[in-house]
Protein backbone atom coordinates (compact mmCIF):
# COMPACT_ATOMS: atom_id res chain seq x y z
CA UNK A 1 0.00 0.00 0.00
CA UNK A 2 1.28 3.46 -0.93
CA UNK A 3 0.41 6.30 1.40
CA UNK A 4 -0.20 9.71 -0.11
CA UNK A 5 -1.24 13.08 1.23
CA UNK A 6 -4.99 13.68 1.22
CA UNK A 7 -6.58 15.65 -1.59
CA UNK A 8 -6.42 19.36 -0.86
CA UNK A 9 -3.27 19.09 1.28
CA UNK A 10 0.35 19.51 0.26
CA UNK A 11 3.78 18.70 1.62
CA UNK A 12 5.95 21.80 1.81
CA UNK A 13 9.30 20.39 0.70
CA UNK A 14 12.70 21.90 1.60
CA UNK A 15 13.13 23.91 -1.61
CA UNK A 16 9.60 25.27 -1.33
CA UNK A 17 9.94 26.00 2.38
CA UNK A 18 12.47 28.73 1.56
CA UNK A 19 9.59 30.83 0.20
CA UNK A 20 7.51 30.12 3.29
CA UNK A 21 10.26 31.11 5.68
CA UNK A 22 10.95 34.21 3.64
CA UNK A 23 7.32 35.37 3.81
CA UNK A 24 6.78 34.35 7.45
CA UNK A 25 9.92 36.06 8.72
CA UNK A 26 9.38 39.24 6.71
CA UNK A 27 5.76 39.48 7.84
CA UNK A 28 6.61 38.87 11.51
CA UNK A 29 9.27 41.59 11.39
CA UNK A 30 6.84 44.04 9.80
CA UNK A 31 4.14 43.34 12.38
CA UNK A 32 6.63 44.09 15.15
CA UNK A 33 7.54 47.40 13.49
CA UNK A 34 3.84 48.32 13.37
CA UNK A 35 3.32 47.46 17.05
CA UNK A 36 1.43 44.15 16.78
CA UNK A 37 1.77 41.28 19.26
CA UNK A 38 1.45 37.63 18.26
CA UNK A 39 -1.44 35.45 19.44
CA UNK A 40 -1.81 31.72 18.78
CA UNK A 41 -5.22 30.08 19.05
CA UNK A 42 -6.22 26.36 18.92
CA UNK A 43 -6.75 24.69 15.57
CA UNK A 44 -10.27 23.58 16.55
CA UNK A 45 -13.09 25.39 18.37
CA UNK A 46 -16.73 24.84 19.27
CA UNK A 47 -18.76 24.85 16.03
CA UNK A 48 -21.19 27.48 17.31
CA UNK A 49 -18.36 30.02 17.43
CA UNK A 50 -18.07 29.98 13.64
CA UNK A 51 -21.77 29.60 12.89
CA UNK A 52 -22.56 32.67 14.95
CA UNK A 53 -19.73 34.83 13.60
CA UNK A 54 -19.44 33.81 9.95
CA UNK A 55 -23.18 33.42 9.32
CA UNK A 56 -25.49 30.46 8.69
CA UNK A 57 -26.09 31.34 5.03
CA UNK A 58 -22.43 31.63 4.05
CA UNK A 59 -20.77 28.96 1.93
CA UNK A 60 -18.17 28.46 4.66
CA UNK A 61 -20.73 27.37 7.23
CA UNK A 62 -23.08 25.57 4.85
CA UNK A 63 -20.57 23.64 2.78
CA UNK A 64 -16.96 24.04 3.77
CA UNK A 65 -16.39 23.50 7.50
CA UNK A 66 -14.71 20.38 8.85
CA UNK A 67 -17.14 19.61 11.67
CA UNK A 68 -17.29 16.49 13.82
CA UNK A 69 -18.48 15.34 17.26
CA UNK A 70 -15.85 14.76 19.92
CA UNK A 71 -16.02 11.91 22.46
CA UNK A 72 -18.38 13.93 24.65
CA UNK A 73 -20.73 14.55 21.75
CA UNK A 74 -19.82 18.23 21.39
CA UNK A 75 -19.72 19.67 17.88
CA UNK A 76 -16.12 20.64 17.04
CA UNK A 77 -14.88 22.47 13.93
CA UNK A 78 -11.39 22.88 12.50
CA UNK A 79 -10.95 26.64 12.24
CA UNK A 80 -11.93 27.93 8.77
CA UNK A 81 -10.80 31.52 9.52
CA UNK A 82 -8.88 33.42 12.17
CA UNK A 83 -10.95 36.33 13.45
CA UNK A 84 -13.55 34.47 15.52
CA UNK A 85 -10.94 32.48 17.52
CA UNK A 86 -8.97 35.67 18.23
CA UNK A 87 -12.12 37.45 19.47
CA UNK A 88 -12.97 34.44 21.64
CA UNK A 89 -9.44 34.39 23.08
CA UNK A 90 -9.56 38.12 23.86
CA UNK A 91 -12.82 37.75 25.76
CA UNK A 92 -11.85 34.55 27.58
CA UNK A 93 -8.48 35.95 28.68
CA UNK A 94 -9.65 39.53 29.18
CA UNK A 95 -6.97 40.89 26.86
CA UNK A 96 -8.91 43.99 25.93
CA UNK A 97 -8.90 46.86 28.39
CA UNK A 98 -11.28 49.80 28.01
CA UNK A 99 -9.83 52.97 26.46
CA UNK A 100 -6.87 51.07 25.03
CA UNK A 101 -5.97 49.88 21.54
CA UNK A 102 -5.15 46.16 21.26
CA UNK A 103 -3.18 45.12 18.17
CA UNK A 104 -2.68 41.40 17.53
CA UNK A 105 -1.39 39.22 14.70
CA UNK A 106 -1.58 35.50 14.00
CA UNK A 107 -0.44 32.91 11.49
CA UNK A 108 -1.09 29.24 10.90
CA UNK A 109 -3.11 26.57 9.06
CA UNK A 110 -6.87 26.79 8.40
CA UNK A 111 -9.31 24.30 6.93
CA UNK A 112 -12.19 24.43 4.43
CA UNK A 113 -13.67 21.57 2.46
CA UNK A 114 -13.48 23.17 -0.98
CA UNK A 115 -12.78 21.89 -4.47
CA UNK A 116 -8.96 21.95 -4.62
CA UNK A 117 -7.46 24.21 -7.29
CA UNK A 118 -4.51 26.53 -7.68
CA UNK A 119 -4.49 28.92 -4.73
CA UNK A 120 -7.26 27.10 -2.89
CA UNK A 121 -6.54 23.99 -0.84
CA UNK A 122 -8.46 22.26 1.94
CA UNK A 123 -5.64 22.96 4.34
CA UNK A 124 -4.38 26.48 3.66
CA UNK A 125 -2.26 28.96 5.56
CA UNK A 126 -2.88 32.56 6.53
CA UNK A 127 -1.41 35.39 8.52
CA UNK A 128 -3.65 38.15 9.81
CA UNK A 129 -4.08 41.13 12.10
CA UNK A 130 -6.87 42.30 14.40
CA UNK A 131 -7.12 45.75 16.02
CA UNK A 132 -9.60 46.31 18.86
CA UNK A 133 -10.75 49.50 20.51
CA UNK A 134 -11.17 52.28 17.97
CA UNK A 135 -13.77 53.37 15.44
CA UNK A 136 -11.37 55.96 14.03
CA UNK A 137 -11.02 55.56 10.23
CA UNK A 138 -7.26 55.95 10.66
CA UNK A 139 -7.23 52.33 11.91
CA UNK A 140 -8.84 51.17 8.66
CA UNK A 141 -6.35 53.20 6.63
CA UNK A 142 -3.36 51.97 8.65
CA UNK A 143 -4.37 48.34 8.21
CA UNK A 144 -4.74 48.81 4.46
CA UNK A 145 -1.38 50.59 4.40
CA UNK A 146 0.08 47.67 6.38
CA UNK A 147 -1.19 45.17 3.79
CA UNK A 148 0.33 47.28 1.01
CA UNK A 149 3.61 47.57 2.96
CA UNK A 150 3.81 43.79 3.36
CA UNK A 151 3.27 43.01 -0.33
CA UNK A 152 5.68 45.73 -1.45
CA UNK A 153 8.35 44.60 1.01
CA UNK A 154 8.02 41.01 -0.23
CA UNK A 155 8.71 42.36 -3.72
CA UNK A 156 5.27 42.25 -5.35
CA UNK A 157 4.15 44.94 -7.77
CA UNK A 158 1.23 43.78 -9.88
CA UNK A 159 -1.60 43.95 -7.36
CA UNK A 160 -4.58 46.26 -6.91
CA UNK A 161 -6.38 47.56 -3.82
CA UNK A 162 -10.18 47.37 -3.87
CA UNK A 163 -12.13 49.39 -1.30
CA UNK A 164 -15.79 49.19 -0.36
CA UNK A 165 -18.30 49.36 2.46
CA UNK A 166 -21.00 46.93 3.56
CA UNK A 167 -22.77 49.56 5.63
CA UNK A 168 -24.09 48.98 9.13
CA UNK A 169 -27.27 47.63 10.81
CA UNK A 170 -28.92 50.99 10.14
CA UNK A 171 -28.54 51.13 6.36
CA UNK A 172 -28.03 47.49 5.40
CA UNK A 173 -31.70 46.43 5.75
CA UNK A 174 -32.66 49.05 3.14
CA UNK A 175 -30.08 47.70 0.77
CA UNK A 176 -31.24 44.13 1.32
CA UNK A 177 -34.74 45.22 0.30
CA UNK A 178 -33.23 46.81 -2.82
CA UNK A 179 -31.53 43.51 -3.67
CA UNK A 180 -34.72 41.45 -3.32
CA UNK A 181 -36.63 44.03 -5.33
CA UNK A 182 -34.05 44.02 -8.15
CA UNK A 183 -34.01 40.20 -8.32
CA UNK A 184 -37.72 39.60 -7.81
CA UNK A 185 -38.46 38.82 -11.44
CA UNK A 186 -35.45 36.52 -11.90
CA UNK A 187 -35.38 34.82 -8.50
CA UNK A 188 -36.37 31.49 -10.04
CA UNK A 189 -33.28 31.66 -12.29
CA UNK A 190 -30.85 31.90 -9.38
CA UNK A 191 -28.88 28.91 -8.11
CA UNK A 192 -30.37 26.91 -5.26
CA UNK A 193 -28.07 28.54 -2.72
CA UNK A 194 -29.04 32.05 -3.83
CA UNK A 195 -32.72 31.17 -3.65
CA UNK A 196 -32.15 30.49 0.05
CA UNK A 197 -30.04 33.64 0.42
CA UNK A 198 -32.79 35.67 -1.27
CA UNK A 199 -35.06 35.01 1.70
CA UNK A 200 -32.57 34.70 4.55
CA UNK A 201 -29.57 36.92 3.72
CA UNK A 202 -29.82 38.76 0.38
CA UNK A 203 -26.43 40.43 0.77
CA UNK A 204 -24.73 37.05 0.36
CA UNK A 205 -25.98 36.89 -3.24
CA UNK A 206 -23.33 39.47 -4.14
CA UNK A 207 -20.65 36.97 -3.10
CA UNK A 208 -21.99 34.09 -5.23
CA UNK A 209 -19.42 32.55 -7.61
CA UNK A 210 -22.01 30.84 -9.82
CA UNK A 211 -21.77 32.30 -13.33
CA UNK A 212 -25.53 32.00 -13.86
CA UNK A 213 -26.06 34.24 -10.83
CA UNK A 214 -23.29 36.70 -11.64
CA UNK A 215 -25.14 37.97 -14.70
CA UNK A 216 -28.05 39.07 -12.52
CA UNK A 217 -25.90 40.97 -10.04
CA UNK A 218 -25.58 43.81 -12.57
CA UNK A 219 -29.29 44.46 -11.98
CA UNK A 220 -28.60 45.22 -8.32
CA UNK A 221 -27.88 48.88 -7.50
CA UNK A 222 -24.49 49.56 -5.87
CA UNK A 223 -24.43 49.46 -2.09
CA UNK A 224 -22.84 52.93 -1.98
CA UNK A 225 -26.21 54.43 -2.95
CA UNK A 226 -27.78 53.09 0.26
CA UNK A 227 -25.12 53.93 2.83
CA UNK A 228 -26.33 56.02 5.75
CA UNK A 229 -24.68 59.31 6.61
CA UNK A 230 -22.29 57.81 9.17
CA UNK A 231 -21.16 55.04 6.81
CA UNK A 232 -20.58 57.50 3.97
CA UNK A 233 -18.62 59.77 6.27
CA UNK A 234 -16.49 56.87 7.49
CA UNK A 235 -15.72 55.62 3.98
CA UNK A 236 -14.85 59.12 2.76
CA UNK A 237 -12.51 59.58 5.72
CA UNK A 238 -10.74 56.29 4.89
CA UNK A 239 -10.38 57.41 1.27
CA UNK A 240 -8.83 60.73 2.28
CA UNK A 241 -6.33 58.98 4.53
CA UNK A 242 -5.37 56.51 1.82
CA UNK A 243 -4.81 59.46 -0.52
CA UNK A 244 -2.68 61.09 2.18
CA UNK A 245 -0.60 57.89 2.32
CA UNK A 246 -0.34 57.97 -1.50
CA UNK A 247 -2.00 54.59 -1.97
CA UNK A 248 -3.79 53.87 -5.23
CA UNK A 249 -7.13 52.10 -4.82
CA UNK A 250 -10.36 51.43 -6.65
CA UNK A 251 -13.85 51.70 -5.19
CA UNK A 252 -15.70 48.40 -5.51
CA UNK A 253 -19.47 48.80 -5.00
CA UNK A 254 -20.18 45.06 -4.60
CA UNK A 255 -17.30 44.13 -2.29
CA UNK A 256 -19.06 42.30 0.56
CA UNK A 257 -16.49 39.56 1.39
CA UNK A 258 -17.58 36.04 2.38
CA UNK A 259 -18.21 36.61 6.08
CA UNK A 260 -21.29 38.08 7.72
CA UNK A 261 -19.57 39.88 10.59
CA UNK A 262 -18.25 42.79 8.50
CA UNK A 263 -19.54 46.34 9.01
CA UNK A 264 -18.46 49.55 7.28
CA UNK A 265 -15.10 49.15 5.49
CA UNK A 266 -14.18 46.16 3.37
CA UNK A 267 -11.08 45.82 1.21
CA UNK A 268 -9.10 43.34 -0.87
CA UNK A 269 -5.64 43.20 -2.39
CA UNK A 270 -6.13 41.37 -5.66
CA UNK A 271 -3.59 39.94 -8.07
CA UNK A 272 -5.45 39.72 -11.41
CA UNK A 273 -3.22 37.12 -13.05
CA UNK A 274 -4.32 34.55 -10.43
CA UNK A 275 -7.81 34.68 -11.96
CA UNK A 276 -10.50 33.19 -9.68
CA UNK A 277 -8.17 33.00 -6.67
CA UNK A 278 -6.89 36.55 -7.07
CA UNK A 279 -7.33 37.83 -3.51
CA UNK A 280 -3.99 37.94 -1.70
CA UNK A 281 -5.20 39.87 1.37
CA UNK A 282 -8.76 40.66 2.40
CA UNK A 283 -10.42 42.21 5.40
CA UNK A 284 -12.47 44.99 6.86
CA UNK A 285 -14.16 46.35 9.94
CA UNK A 286 -16.35 44.30 12.30
CA UNK A 287 -17.73 46.52 15.04
CA UNK A 288 -20.39 44.20 16.47
CA UNK A 289 -18.65 40.82 16.75
CA UNK A 290 -17.20 41.29 20.25
CA UNK A 291 -20.61 42.25 21.61
CA UNK A 292 -22.27 39.32 19.82
CA UNK A 293 -19.83 37.03 21.63
CA UNK A 294 -20.93 38.42 24.99
CA UNK A 295 -18.47 41.26 25.46
CA UNK A 296 -18.80 45.02 25.47
CA UNK A 297 -19.28 47.04 22.32
CA UNK A 298 -15.70 47.08 21.00
CA UNK A 299 -15.09 48.31 17.43
CA UNK A 300 -12.53 46.23 15.55
CA UNK A 301 -10.82 45.91 12.19
CA UNK A 302 -8.50 43.35 10.60
CA UNK A 303 -7.34 41.36 7.59
CA UNK A 304 -6.03 37.94 6.57
CA UNK A 305 -3.44 37.14 3.91
CA UNK A 306 -3.16 33.85 2.02
CA UNK A 307 0.32 32.36 2.15
CA UNK A 308 -0.12 30.00 -0.82
CA UNK A 309 -1.43 32.75 -3.08
CA UNK A 310 1.25 35.24 -2.08
CA UNK A 311 3.99 32.70 -2.74
CA UNK A 312 2.43 31.90 -6.14
CA UNK A 313 2.42 35.63 -6.94
CA UNK A 314 6.08 35.91 -5.91
CA UNK A 315 6.98 33.08 -8.28
CA UNK A 316 4.83 34.64 -11.00
CA UNK A 317 6.91 37.83 -10.81
CA UNK A 318 10.16 35.89 -10.71
CA UNK A 319 10.86 36.92 -7.12
CA UNK A 320 13.15 34.57 -5.23
CA UNK A 321 13.60 34.62 -1.46
CA UNK A 322 16.90 35.74 -0.09
CA UNK A 323 19.18 32.83 0.75
CA UNK A 324 17.65 32.16 4.15
CA UNK A 325 18.87 28.59 4.17
CA UNK A 326 22.25 29.34 2.57
CA UNK A 327 25.34 28.12 4.37
CA UNK A 328 28.32 30.39 4.90
CA UNK A 329 30.86 27.68 5.67
CA UNK A 330 31.48 24.11 4.51
CA UNK A 331 34.23 22.13 6.25
CA UNK A 332 36.16 19.52 4.25
CA UNK A 333 38.24 17.00 6.22
CA UNK A 334 40.73 15.07 4.09
CA UNK A 335 41.61 11.78 5.77
CA UNK A 336 40.26 9.86 8.74
CA UNK A 337 42.53 11.57 11.26
CA UNK A 338 41.10 14.98 10.35
CA UNK A 339 37.43 14.16 10.76
CA UNK A 340 37.19 14.61 14.53
CA UNK A 341 38.97 17.98 14.38
CA UNK A 342 36.62 19.09 11.60
CA UNK A 343 33.57 17.83 13.48
CA UNK A 344 34.53 19.69 16.68
CA UNK A 345 35.32 22.88 14.75
CA UNK A 346 31.95 22.65 12.99
CA UNK A 347 30.06 22.73 16.29
CA UNK A 348 32.18 25.64 17.56
CA UNK A 349 31.43 27.64 14.42
CA UNK A 350 27.72 26.90 14.72
CA UNK A 351 27.79 28.04 18.36
CA UNK A 352 28.76 31.48 17.04
CA UNK A 353 25.58 31.54 14.94
CA UNK A 354 27.38 30.99 11.63
CA UNK A 355 25.45 28.68 9.24
CA UNK A 356 27.80 25.82 8.46
CA UNK A 357 27.94 22.12 7.61
CA UNK A 358 30.19 19.27 6.47
CA UNK A 359 30.00 15.91 4.66
CA UNK A 360 29.59 13.22 7.32
CA UNK A 361 30.15 10.44 4.79
CA UNK A 362 33.86 11.27 4.48
CA UNK A 363 33.60 11.31 0.70
CA UNK A 364 36.47 12.11 -1.62
CA UNK A 365 37.90 15.62 -1.68
CA UNK A 366 36.45 16.29 -5.15
CA UNK A 367 33.03 15.08 -4.09
CA UNK A 368 33.07 17.35 -1.04
CA UNK A 369 34.13 20.35 -3.15
CA UNK A 370 31.28 19.67 -5.58
CA UNK A 371 28.93 19.62 -2.60
CA UNK A 372 30.28 22.99 -1.41
CA UNK A 373 29.79 24.45 -4.91
CA UNK A 374 26.22 23.18 -5.04
CA UNK A 375 25.44 24.71 -1.64
CA UNK A 376 26.91 28.06 -2.83
CA UNK A 377 28.81 28.59 0.41
CA UNK A 378 31.01 31.63 0.88
CA UNK A 379 34.01 29.76 2.29
CA UNK A 380 35.31 26.23 2.58
CA UNK A 381 37.61 25.18 5.39
CA UNK A 382 39.95 22.39 4.32
CA UNK A 383 41.68 20.28 6.96
CA UNK A 384 44.22 17.75 5.71
CA UNK A 385 47.04 15.86 7.37
CA UNK A 386 49.56 18.66 6.69
CA UNK A 387 47.21 21.32 8.08
CA UNK A 388 46.46 19.20 11.12
CA UNK A 389 50.15 18.74 11.95
CA UNK A 390 50.76 22.50 11.64
CA UNK A 391 47.60 23.40 13.67
CA UNK A 392 46.21 25.43 10.74
CA UNK A 393 43.27 25.20 8.34
CA UNK A 394 43.10 26.21 4.70
CA UNK A 395 40.42 28.85 4.16
CA UNK A 396 39.16 29.11 0.58
CA UNK A 397 36.97 31.95 -0.64
CA UNK A 398 34.68 30.25 -3.14
CA UNK A 399 33.90 33.34 -5.19
CA UNK A 400 37.51 34.17 -6.00
CA UNK A 401 39.25 30.85 -5.38
CA UNK A 402 41.79 32.52 -3.09
CA UNK A 403 43.26 30.25 -0.41
CA UNK A 404 45.29 30.99 2.72
CA UNK A 405 46.33 29.17 5.85
CA UNK A 406 44.79 30.39 9.12
CA UNK A 407 45.76 29.19 12.59
CA UNK A 408 43.15 26.75 13.90
CA UNK A 409 42.95 28.75 17.10
CA UNK A 410 42.18 31.96 15.17
CA UNK A 411 39.79 30.65 12.49
CA UNK A 412 36.53 31.54 14.25
CA UNK A 413 37.59 35.15 14.89
CA UNK A 414 38.73 35.40 11.28
CA UNK A 415 35.40 34.07 10.00
CA UNK A 416 33.42 36.50 12.15
CA UNK A 417 35.52 39.40 10.87
CA UNK A 418 35.15 38.43 7.22
CA UNK A 419 31.47 37.57 7.37
CA UNK A 420 30.71 40.80 9.25
CA UNK A 421 32.47 42.87 6.61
Amino acid sequence: MKYQSLRGTNDILPEESKYWRYVEEKVADIFSVFGYQEIRTPIFEMTELFVRSIGQTTDIVNKEMYTFPDKKGRSITLRPEGTAPVVRACLQNQLYQKDEILKLYYKGPFFRYERPQAGRERQFHQFGVEVFGSMNPSIDAEIIYLGNFILKTLGLKNFEILLGSVGCPVCRPKYEKAITSALKECCSELCEDCKIRYNKNPLRILDCKNEDCRKYIDKIPPLSEYLCGDCKKHLEAVEKLLTLLELDYKLSPYLVRGLDYYTHTTFEFVYPSLAAQATLIGGGRYNNLVKEFGGQHVPACGFAGGMERIITALKNEGRKPSQLDALDIFIIPVGDNCFKTAFKLLQEIRAEGIPSDMDYRQSSFKSQMRRADKLQVLYTIIIGEDELSDAVVKLKEMRTGNEENIKLSNIIDELKKRLHS
